[in-house]
């Protein structure tokens, strides 16, 4: 491979270099897939709060942006800065589509991730998650964070490495219990080969899965240490936060505590389900978390869930917390990657108090329950979701599982079900679930067209307090930006 080019950017640093920038009071929600990219982190992060863009399926967005023409320029821009121009060379030539694919083509497709993935999707998903980063930090010092989900195991090594390789402040992580993570940043900031411990379904217990991804695989040059980003860990109780102190593999620098009126995946309640008249999940006490404990662990913290208004974060602060994580104020602001027509559509409903959100204990492949806002033309609606053809065909939230003779396989309940009995699933898994994959790259204005001519549509998540937005949109205003957002959480006249 030729000399590594363009070294100086963000990450490649001595390994004594350390951050100096004290913590926020204020952390953007990381909004996947796309709703938190890197115009919204950008933005965030001029204010002096910490931007966060959302490492969730960046690798297929990278590839879609790509194959509409890449308007703007902005995703070449980034990839032009890539420290191995050969790897983003590559990417290009895969992807990029001058003057962008005709509207009624359907987007080329890219590798599906398995426990040994093609170099070529390694390639993409390092590009991209540096090309995000990249953007994000661009001409100021702010800080900008990278959140993934540790249900989504297998790109994270990959899409870490790329995050760090452009200079990531930090890295948040939910959606499980990441507790390897830490130890893999070490390794990483070395350019060292890194592993995670895969969950895998139906194998027995003593039998362990690792996902293995070596940086010099694919730059093998010597380069300077990365810095080594911050680790926030998303918790819902104080259980899960003393597990990732006492048995992380590496140091956790702090959390957010996130509660279940946060959007889209929320922690399932504590012992079995329970439902309300309105379908939704029952919280009781149990699932509420005493900060005071939290505050004795010793470690920042902020707090997440219908937190976003000045009165509550003073109170936050009051019990010790460094401030609030807030995303639904910010993923209807002009700068959010929600397309226009859903940011519209939301708006309106919002301007008029009408504005719904479901916590739905069933559309999630996951198993875990996850917000959808009620609107007209998504598949939130029952028979917007009927006419879609049951399919998985990007498959981020599918399940591995053992077969009978040790291979793995992967499996999704929301895909035919037929398809998921043959592979051992049970059928009353399949009951309700949604594509949210294709939905949530639909909110962004990335929709598959099928052979058919069926077009993929958006499936919206929010927080309980969408409502909210209201405030914004005085006297018939339709739009409003990321500084007022927080100019009104930081009580700023």
């Amino acid at each position: 491979m030729a000399e590594s080019a363009n070294l100086e950017t963000h990450g490649l640093e001595s390994p004594s270099c350390e951050s100096t920038q004290k913590y926020p009071a204020v952390i953007q929600g990381g909004m996947g897939a796309g709703v938190s990219d890197w115009r919204l982190a950008k933005a965030v992060a001029q204010t002096g709060q910490m931007g966060v863009v959302s490492g969730t399926a960046i690798d297929l967005i990278l590839a879609r942006r790509l194959q509409d023409g890449d308007p703007g320029g902005h995703m070449r821009r980034a990839l032009d800065r890539f420290p191995v121009p050969e790897i983003a060379g590559r990417v290009r030539k895969r992807y990029f589509i001058p003057g962008g694919k005709r509207e009624e083509a359907p987007y080329k497709p890219i590798p599906r991730y398995c426990i040994k993935p093609k170099q070529s999707l390694l390639e993409l998903t390092v590009a991209a998650n540096f090309a995000e980063v990249w953007l994000a930090k661009e001409g100021h010092h702010g800080l900008v964070g990278v959140n993934l989900l540790e249900k989504i195991q297998l790109p994270n090594l990959a899409s870490l490495y790329g995050a760090m390789l452009a200079g990531v402040d930090f890295v948040l992580m939910g959606a499980g219990i990441p507790r390897e993570i830490p130890g893999a940043l070490d390794r990483l900031a070395r350019h060292e080969a890194a592993a995670i411990r895969i969950h895998v379904a139906d194998a027995p217990k003593d039998e362990c899965f690792q996902m293995r991804f070596d940086p010099r695989s694919l730059i093998p040059d010597e380069l300077p240490s990365l810095r080594r980003p911050e680790f926030l860990a998303v918790v819902s109780s104080v259980t899960l936060a003393l597990t990732l102190m006492k048995k992380a593999t590496g140091k956790v620098d702090g959390f957010i505590v996130e509660g279940a009126a946060a959007g889209g995946h929320n922690a399932p309640p504590r012992g079995p389900l329970q439902l309300l008249e309105s379908g939704e999940p029952c919280y009781g006490p149990k699932d509420t978390v005493d900060l005071s404990r939290i505050r004795e662990l010793g470690l920042p913290f902020w707090v997440a869930g219908s937190c976003a208004d000045p009165a509550t974060l003073r109170k936050m602060k009051a019990e010790g917390a460094q401030g609030v994580q807030a995303g639904t104020l910010f993923a209807f602001c002009e700068e959010s990657g929600l397309a226009e027509e859903v940011k519209q559509a939301v708006c309106e409903k919002a301007a008029r108090g009408e504005a719904e959100v479901f916590t739905d204990p069933f559309a999630s492949p996951t198993r875990f329950p996850f917000k959808i806002v009620r609107l007209e033309g998504t598949v939130s609606e029952p028979e917007t979701y009927e006419e879609r053809p049951r399919m998985c065909d990007l498959g981020y939230l599918q399940e591995i599982y053992r077969r009978e003779d040790g291979t793995l396989g992967h499996r999704c309940a929301a895909e035919p079900v037929a398809d998921y009995l043959k592979k051992g699933g049970a059928r009353e898994d399949t009951e309700g679930r949604k594509c949210l994959c294709n939905g949530l790259l639909s909110n962004i204005g990335l929709s598959q067209v099928r052979k058919s001519g069926y077009r993929e549509k958006p499936l919206v998540t929010s927080g309980s307090d969408v409502n909210e937005i209201v405030r914004f949109l005085p006297d018939g205003k339709t739009s409003y930006s990321a500084r007022e957002v927080i100019g009104y959480l930081l009580d700023e006249e």
